[in-house]
């Protein structure tokens, strides 16, 4: 079995620059909970999209394992659009009711969901047996979630929390179980 913790970023600043857009100051304040719930489950490798954001959500467990994060470029989000949307929710729900469709300079849910499950698989098939926390965000882990069940859709993506942590098992290419691990209560 192999297990992935997708590990949703924490709440970040808004800039338009999805590449350097760091961590607001709750954002910071998240990561060391993180961070204790990931030193639970005996991390062997730590990765992300190479987004500033998905980075810093999983420094914490990174350092605490004494490795660096290892980025790849496939985990990073999905483009929605060129611009921002006006109205991100009609943007969201017009590309889950229609997985082909493509906002201008944008990604089809078909064809990030296809850019992410490439790095899922290659990393199953890399790190067999391993337990890998991965820096990632929602809409791009719940396409890849979709990918090997798909009751994980546009609904279970509205109701995920920033941040978010979930365990995912795997038995080779095979998706066996699904937990989440980060408990909003425990916020508070």
């Amino acid at each position: 079995m192999t297990t992935l913790y997708f590990v949703r970023h924490a709440h970040s600043t808004y800039t338009a620059d999805e590449w350097t857009r760091p961590l607001s100051e709750k954002g910071k304040g998240d990561v060391p909970q993180i961070t204790n719930i990931l030193s639970e489950e005996a991390i062997d490798l730590v990765v992300s999209s190479p987004y500033e954001r998905a980075i810093q959500t999983v420094q914490g467990i990174a350092d605490q394992i004494g490795t660096e994060v290892l980025t790849i470029d496939d985990l990073r989000e999905r483009t929605l659009t060129t611009e921002p949307a006006e109205d991100f929710t009609l943007a969201m729900t017009k590309v889950w009711k229609d997985p082909t469709f493509t906002w201008e300079g944008g990604e089809s849910n078909v064809d990030a969901q296809k850019r992410g499950v490439r790095a899922i698989r290659s990393l199953l098939d890399q790190y067999e047996g391993k337990r890998i926390a991965i820096g990632t965000y929602g809409n791009i882990m719940v396409l890849i979630l979709n990918y090997f069940d798909e009751q994980y859709g546009y609904s279970f993506w509205k109701d995920l929390d920033m941040p978010d942590v979930y365990k995912v098992t795997f038995d080779q290419h095979v998706l066996v179980n699904v937990e989440k691990l980060w408990d909003r209560q425990e916020e508070i």
